[in-house]
């Protein structure tokens, strides 16, 4: 005797060996053996043999209609076999047994469950919404195979022109173009970067990467909402500041817009002078938890790469708190007075309109102003001589007394992108300019972050210890720096820990309680979400800049570099801030100057191959083999 049972899922025959009331023993055709409860067994039959039984009912399944089976079956729940005799007309054999419950069990959008070997037919409404879903999902794994061929044929359908790079960077999984697209890499051997690439969708490797950065930080768009609040851009705010008397310069690059800082110098008649650091002042007209601090706050700081920015504060905003040249501009000013032997002999903060006489900028300053110039008499005269000269002295004065003095010549490296081409531009660190600038707003920074830690008055501070640099609420120490804490506040219009810290700064200047009480959560808050951005926007940036020295490389021709090892294989080029890793110099002493070999350049990995071809100077003290 021969029966037919229902296991995991499947419909499987098989001889009974024995069998009581409840079970059975059976052996499959693969002689297995198994105990199968009373309950699951649907069919015995004598003849014929199991295997032939469900040969022949396979063939016979696939000749059955679910349409007119279920037409058949009428609305009330049936057993199979009396579905089975009704649709043959006969008792059934095994074989159009089990082929018509195959054809229930395969059929399941016509026929539910209700019990082994037990359906009901789907009701009508039920039916037609199941097969709309079925020819549903047909023609989406149509369009899926076709989207698929397309791409891996290197053809760039055109619902794929509004989804890069969308589709690489952060993909909806579900859609069926990223399925697609899944299905074509892996046909392909292609990454889908590489797969979208060779389909021609990425014309522009810059408009990538910027598109790229701008999905992941900037979803909604890098524009601004009209501003709303007329407080901030009324001619007249802030009211009833006191002016101040001096007439003070900023010295800043052609391309700067967000003029934060400027200084001032009086000459006073017993040879000691009074330095002014004035610091724009946003926080006049930017109020905690209003809209224009929300924009802010959600920006946290302007993103520079070379070729343009995205501006923390909008334009409107910027030009009315920018120290501008000619105007009286509001400030909150940090006066030093200087004895004529450079020692500092006492400070004052106020908040005050300052005149911005002059916007010095570095392309024309610096000609002037440079090391080669200074106290030269050969050197025809030029505005704010006296001053800059003076201020030289000073900002060395204040880099002795940090113990930083510098003495290692450094080389900067200013970017300046003029359409498809780009210059890059060494630049000596520790120009005059830079040493009167940095030197007067460390100065500034630490001195502000003393005050607010005296007064216990809560801020964000920058701290360095061990190597590494963090942002914190403590006024710890920057090592790096050489101050006993220095909290950022002479950047307010470019970034959001700088307004914090003017605002809590002018709580001072004014005598009321800080905007942020002790303990503020919202400052704990804002230095996390500020460290997290500020990361993100200077790796965009170096980023961006490694992208341009590939595109000068590509530009100029470059096919040979010189560099120094570092180590290993770390190398640093002479001519560009670039460091890179070549293979082929591990062995060489760190130290050495070699000659490196360019190719492969790709600007969308943005990466190149860097060969080594010979060492051109070894340090004296190397006692490493050359490769």
């Amino acid at each position: 005797m021969y029966l037919i049972f229902e296991e995991d899922g499947h419909f499987k025959a098989g001889s009974i060996l024995s069998e009581t009331d409840a079970t059975a023993q059976v052996e499959t055709a693969s002689g297995k053996r198994s105990k199968i409860k009373a309950a699951n067994i649907l069919l015995r039959f004598a003849a014929p043999v199991p295997a032939e039984v469900m040969q022949q009912a396979e063939t016979l399944a696939a000749e059955l209609d679910a349409d007119f089976l279920w037409e058949v079956a009428g609305a009330d729940e049936f057993g199979f076999a009396e579905l089975a005799q009704e649709y043959y007309g006969h008792a059934p054999t095994p074989p159009e047994s089990v082929a018509l419950l195959q054809k229930l069990h395969a059929s399941p959008i016509y026929f539910h469950k209700r019990g082994r070997g037990r359906y009901r037919p789907a009701p009508a409404e039920t039916l037609a919404a199941a097969k709309a879903g079925v020819e549903k999902k047909r023609l989406a794994a149509e369009r899926q195979a076709h989207l698929a061929a397309e791409l891996a044929a290197f053809r760039l359908p055109e619902e794929y022109a509004s989804l890069v790079p969308r589709i690489l960077i952060a993909p909806d999984k579900n859609t069926l173009e990223y399925k697609a697209l899944e299905d074509a890499a892996a046909a392909t051997g292609l990454s889908q970067l590489r797969l979208i690439e060779r389909c021609g969708a990425i014309p522009s490797t810059l408009d990538f990467h910027l598109a790229t950065f701008l999905l992941e930080h900037f979803p909604r768009g890098t524009g601004f909402a009209d501003v709303t609040e007329p407080a901030a851009l009324n001619p007249s705010d802030p009211p009833e500041l006191p002016k101040s008397t001096v007439r003070a310069f900023s010295m800043d690059d052609e391309a700067t817009t967000e003029i934060d800082d400027a200084l001032s110098v009086e000459w006073r008649d017993d040879g000691s002078v009074r330095v002014g650091i004035h610091i724009a002042a946003p926080a006049l007209g930017i109020a905690p938890g209003s809209e224009l601090d929300l924009v802010a706050r959600e920006r946290l700081s302007t993103v520079y790469y070379p070729g343009d920015k995205i501006t923390m504060l909008p334009d409107a905003l910027i030009h009315h708190y920018t120290l501008g040249e000619t105007h009286d501009c509001p400030a909150l000013s940090l006066y030093v007075d200087v004895a004529s032997d450079l020692r500092v002999l006492g400070t004052e903060s106020k908040l005050e309109m300052v005149h911005i006489a002059d916007n010095l900028r570095h392309e024309t300053l610096e000609v002037l102003f440079n090391d080669d110039t200074l106290r030269n008499p050969a050197v025809p005269d030029y505005p704010y001589r006296r001053e800059l000269e003076w201020l030289r002295d000073f900002a060395a004065v204040l880099e002795a007394g940090r113990g930083k003095a510098d003495t290692v010549d450094r080389v900067d490296y200013n970017f300046k992108v003029d359409g498809e081409r780009i210059s890059i531009v060494p630049r000596k660190r520790g120009s005059p300019i830079d040493k009167v600038v940095s030197e007067l707003m460390i100065f500034a920074n630490a001195h502000w972050g003393g005050w607010l830690a005296e007064k216990k008055v809560p801020g964000i501070y920058r701290a360095q210890s061990n190597g590494k640099t963090r942002m914190t609420t403590s006024p710890d120490p920057h090592v790096g720096l050489g101050v006993d804490q220095y909290a950022w506040s002479s950047s307010p219009l470019r970034r959001y820990v700088d307004l914090v810290n003017q605002r809590q700064l002018i709580s001072l200047v004014q005598g009321s309680d800080p905007v942020y009480p002790p303990r503020s959560e919202q400052l704990f808050s804002v230095v996390r979400e500020f460290e997290l951005a500020y990361d993100a926007y200077n790796e965009f940036q170096r980023r961006l800049e490694r992208y341009w020295m590939l595109r000068w490389m590509q530009q100029e021709s470059i096919q040979e570099v010189t560099a120094k090892v570092i180590r290993e294989d770390l190398v640093r080029l002479d001519t560009l801030p670039l460091v890179t890793r070549a293979p082929s110099v591990m062995g060489v002493a760190p130290g050495a100057r070699v000659r490196l070999a360019i190719s492969n350049i790709d600007l969308l990995d943005i990466h190149f191959h860097a060969e080594y071809q010979e060492t051109l100077e070894t340090p004296p003290d190397s006692s490493v083999a050359l490769p």
